[in-house]
């Protein structure tokens, strides 16, 4: 089975050489990877042409695309059966592809599969993302996979990043890349795959997830995910015409803005306690 890694490249010359070297350790050999450059301005390029293995396939924007349509284009020149998503400050453990494969091969109904995470970089951003995700880690560990997920992402993106994820490329290649907000495309494609195929969640910390003040993920925090929600699912519904996904938006608003308060009443009460 031939497995495609997929990473996008922008301006990360001192961290991608680290994100190629996770691949080239992979116990699983059967795979390619495909770097698309989107027109960066620094050394990223030359840093990626250093490497001299075969398996490694360069493509280079010709005008800057942004995100979403650089990954597109990743899945487009990818020729394995599934895609492993990796961005390119990020790093996967020696095991990760090799122990999806396994999954893959005992469940023929998945089109996802994603994992846990260890964090590291800026420590005030590894503890603040630690303490947020707590709550999504113990969720996740108390379902039964393989999951049909697609109603449970609508309050919150329960992956944690892009480079956790391998989709089936198939699947990929029938979804939408045009998401109202780019920071926000990997929430975007999961509800997308969620309806047309299961996940299958591996507990383990297979992904070394960095972060850092200039990374993608801190700038979408600036974002409301209200932008997205009602988005994504209304797309859906005039997609496939299922009224349950209709009848599911009003409610699950409801629940979100319940989730608000009770946040923001928590605040307000520790504030009086300090």
């Amino acid at each position: 089975m031939k497995i495609s890694i997929v990473t996008a490249s922008y301006n990360y010359q001192d961290y991608i050489k680290e994100t190629i070297q996770s691949v080239l350790d992979q116990t699983y050999s059967d795979w390619e990877l495909i770097i698309v450059d989107d027109c960066s301005t620094d050394n990223s390029v030359d840093v990626i042409k250093s490497f001299s293995d075969d398996r490694i396939k360069l493509f280079i924007n010709e005008k800057n695309l942004g995100l979403a349509q650089t990954v597109k284009r990743g899945v487009e020149c990818a020729t394995g059966d599934w895609i492993v998503f990796l961005e390119s400050d990020d790093l996967i453990t020696s095991d990760n592809i090799e122990k999806k494969v396994e999954i893959v091969k005992k469940y023929s109904d998945l089109n996802l599969i994603f994992n846990d995470c260890e964090f590291f970089g800026d420590e005030n951003k590894v503890r603040d993302f630690s303490i947020a995700l707590k709550k999504t880690r113990a969720l996740l560990k108390k379902k039964n996979y393989p999951q049909n997920m697609f109603y449970n992402f609508y309050l919150s993106n329960k992956i944690f990043t892009f480079s956790s994820v391998m989709a089936k490329r198939e699947d990929l290649l029938k979804i939408s890349y045009t998401p109202p907000i780019d920071s926000l495309l990997d929430w975007w494609l999961w509800v997308q795959l969620a309806y047309i195929g299961k996940f299958y969640y591996i507990s383990e910390k297979l992904t070394k997830w960095r972060l850092h003040t200039d990374s993608y993920i801190y700038k979408s925090n600036h974002y409301s995910p209200k932008q997205l929600q009602m988005k994504i699912y209304f797309a859906m519904f005039k997609k496939y015409q299922n009224i349950f996904i209709l009848l599911f938006i009003p409610f699950a608003q409801f629940i979100w803005y319940l989730q608000q308060i009770k946040k923001n009443l928590k605040k307000l009460i520790f504030n009086k306690r300090k």
